[in-house]
C-alpha cells in the first residue's frame, strides 16, 4: 500500500518519468519517509502502552540482573528475528530506552536487527551456501552481543539527549484506566515522532539521493581495489548508503562473482545495513556526537573483523 502511494504521488501527481534518478529518489523518499514515521509512532506507542502494565523500575532491575551478557545476547537474538533495516530498528531502540532498559542491551538489539534477519539468511543460504549463512548469522549475533556489552561497560548514559525525557517517562505517572493507558501511549508516540521527524526526513533524503543517482556499478567497480585495505574501504564506502540486508545480498553476490573476496563484500553489506548515514542522522537526535562516534567505531571495527574472518575462511 505504501509503495503504491509512493508511486502514485511520484508518477501520477508529480508527473515524473519512470526510470529516472529523480523519480527513483522521490518514490524512495515518500515510501521510507511514511513507513519509518509510522513505525516510530506505533512502536513507541505500543511499548509505552505495555509500560503502563508493569513498573519501569521492575523491568530495569530485571535487565540489570542479567549477568555475563545474557541480556545483551537475548536482545541480539531478538534483533536477529526482526526484519528491520537500520532506520526501522531505531523506533524499537528508542522504546527500549524509554522503558529504561540498559543502554548496552538496547544497543545489542540496534546492532543485530539490521544485520541478521530471516529473509537475508534465506537469500544468503541460497546464493553462498547454508554453512556460510549460519556462520554469518552467528557472527552478526555475536557482534551485537559483544559490542553491546562494550558500550554498556563504557557507562555513557549521560550522552543520551533523551535523558531528561527518559527520567520523566519512568514510574512518575502510569494511568490506571484502559482509556488512560491508550491516551498515554498515543501521547508518547506523537511526542517522540515530533522530535524525530526532521531527522527522519533528513536522513531518508540522503539515502534517497544516493539510491536514485549512484549506480550499483560504482560499487562493483571500486570494492576490492585496495588489497589489504579493501575491507576497511568497503566499510567506509557502505556507510553513506541505506538499504536492508535482504536488498543488498544480490549486489554482494554480483560483487563477489566479479572477483572480490566474500569477506570484503560482506563487510560492505554489513556497513550498508548497520552503519548507514541516514541512521546516523536520526540517531543524532537521540544521542550526542560522542556516543554516536563510539557506537559507529566499535561496530565498524567489529564488521572489519568479520570481513577479515570470512576472507580467511573462504
Amino acid at each position: 500500500m505504501l509503495q503504491y502511494l509512493a508511486d502514485l504521488l511520484t508518477y501520477n501527481v508529480f508527473g515524473l518519468q519512470a526510470g529516472t534518478g529523480l523519480a527513483e529518489s522521490v518514490s524512495y523518499f515518500i515510501y521510507d519517509g511514511v513507513r519509518i514515521s509510522l513505525m516510530v509512532f506505533f512502536v513507541v506507542s505500543l511499548i509505552a502502552f505495555v509500560r503502563t502494565f508493569a513498573a519501569v523500575s521492575k523491568l530495569k532491575r530485571l535487565m540489570k540482573k542479567s549477568s555475563f551478557g545474557l541480556g545483551n545476547l537475548a536482545a541480539s537474538c531478538f534483533g536477529a528475528l526482526t526484519p528491520f533495516c537500520s532506520c526501522s530498528s531505531i523506533p524499537v531502540f528508542i522504546g527500549f530506552l524509554k522503558a529504561e532498559i540498559p543502554l548496552g542491551v538496547a544497543f545489542s538489539f540496534l546492532i543485530t536487527s539490521p544485520l541478521v534477519n530471516e529473509v537475508a539468511f534465506v537469500i544468503m543460504g541460497g546464493m553462498f551456501g547454508w554453512h556460510l549463512a549460519v556462520i554469518y548469522a552467528v557472527a552478526g549475533i555475536l557482534l551485537g552481543t559483544v559490542a553491546g556489552m562494550i558500550l554498556g561497560a563504557l557507562k555513557m548514559e549521560n550522552q543520551l539527549i533523551f535523558d531528561g525525557d527518559l527520567k520523566a517517562a519512568g514510574d512518575i505517572y502510569l494511568p490506571k484506566t484502559f482509556k488512560g493507558k491508550i491516551q498515554f501511549a498515543l501521547n508518547e508516540g506523537l511526542k517522540t515522532l515530533k522530535k524525530l521527524l526532521p531527522y527522519i526526513l533528513g536522513g531518508i533524503a540522503v539515502g534517497a539521493v544516493i539510491h536514485g543517482f549512484v549506480p550499483h556499478e560504482f560499487f562493483e567497480e571500486n570494492i576490492g581495489k585496495f588489497g589489504y585495505f579493501a575491507v576497511p574501504f568497503a566499510v567506509i564506502l557502505g556507510i553513506p548508503i541505506y538499504a536492508g540486508c535482504s536488498a543488498i545480498v544480490p549486489l554482494v553476490f554480483s560483487i563477489t562473482a566479479g572477483g572480490v573476496p566474500l569477506g570484503t563484500s560482506l563487510a560492505f553489506m554489513m556497513s550498508v545495513a548497520g552503519l548507514s548515514l541516514p541512521e546516523a542522522i536520526i540517531l543524532k537526535r537521540v544521542m550526542t556526537m560522542k556516543l554516536l562516534a563510539v557506537f559507529f567505531g566499535i561496530v565498524g571495527v567489529g564488521i572489519m573483523l568479520i570481513g577479515f574472518l570470512f576472507n580467511w575462511l573462504v
